[in-house]
C-alpha cells in the first residue's frame, strides 16, 4: 500500500514472448513473500502449459495459482482471497476487458496488483486488454527478448505454423511456446498474406 495515499496500485509487466514477463512476475512474488507480504496468484482457464493451477515460466520456475474465468475473473478472485495484499495475474492477454475493472477494484481496495501479459498479437497489433491496463497502471515495465533470426532486441511475437510464418487471418489466440512462436525484431517479423 502506498503510505501517503493509503491506496493500492497496478503494475504491468509486458513485452513479447520469451522476454521474461512471467519470470519477472515470479521474481516480484518471491520478493513480496520475502518481505512478509501475503500473495495470491491467478491464471486464466485457457493457459495450461505449465499445469492448470500454475503460473510458469519458460525456464521452469513456477507458482501455484487459482484458475479463473477469463471473461469474468473478479468473482473467483474475490472468493479465493483471504486477506492477501499482493494479487498476481498472469497472461493478461487471454482475459477479456473485464480484467481492467477487476484490477481497478482490487487496487482500490488497497492491494498491489501485479499483471503480466504480451501487449501485441502475432500480427503486431495491440493485444487487448493489456494496452488498456498499461494506461491505468501506476507502474509499467516493457521487456524485450532477443530476435531468433538476427539477434537484435525483439519486441514482436512471430507465430509459426510448420516452421513458416502464420497467415494474417489465423486465429489471434493459440496457446503455445517455442514450437509455435519466436521472438522477432520489427525487421524480421513477417506475416503470410496469401
Amino acid at each position: 500500500m502506498h503510505a501517503i495515499t493509503n491506496s493500492g496500485w497496478i503494475e504491468v509487466v509486458t513485452g513479447c514472448m520469451f522476454s521474461g514477463k512471467s519470470e519477472e512476475l515470479l521474481r516480484r512474488l518471491r520478493r513480496a513473500e520475502i518481505a512478509g507480504q501475503s500473495v495470491a496468484a491467478f491464471t486464466p482457464a485457457v493457459d495450461d502449459r505449465y499445469g492448470e493451477e500454475r503460473i510458469g515460466s519458460h525456464d521452469g520456475r513456477g507458482w501455484d495459482a487459482t484458475v479463473v474465468d477469463p471473461a469474468d475473473p473478479l468473482p473467483a478472485i474475490r472468493a479465493s482471497l483471504n486477506g492477501e495484499t499482493v494479487v498476481a495475474i498472469d497472461e493478461a492477454n487471454f482475459f477479456e476487458s473485464s480484467l481492467i475493472d477487476a484490477c481497478e477494484t482490487l487496487a482500490a481496495e488497497g492491494r498491489r496488483v501485479v499483471v503480466s501479459g504480451t501487449d501485441q498479437t502475432f500480427r503486431g497489433e495491440p493485444f487487448h486488454p493489456v494496452p488498456e491496463l498499461v494506461a491505468v497502471a501506476e507502474y509499467v515495465e516493457k521487456l524485450q527478448a532477443i530476435c531468433a533470426r538476427c539477434g537484435e532486441p525483439a519486441t514482436r511475437n512471430q507465430r509459426l505454423v510448420d516452421g513458416d510464418p502464420a497467415h494474417v487471418d489465423d486465429p489471434t489466440i493459440v496457446v503455445g511456446a517455442s514450437e509455435s512462436y519466436e521472438a522477432r525484431c520489427r525487421e524480421c517479423h513477417t506475416l503470410r498474406r496469401n
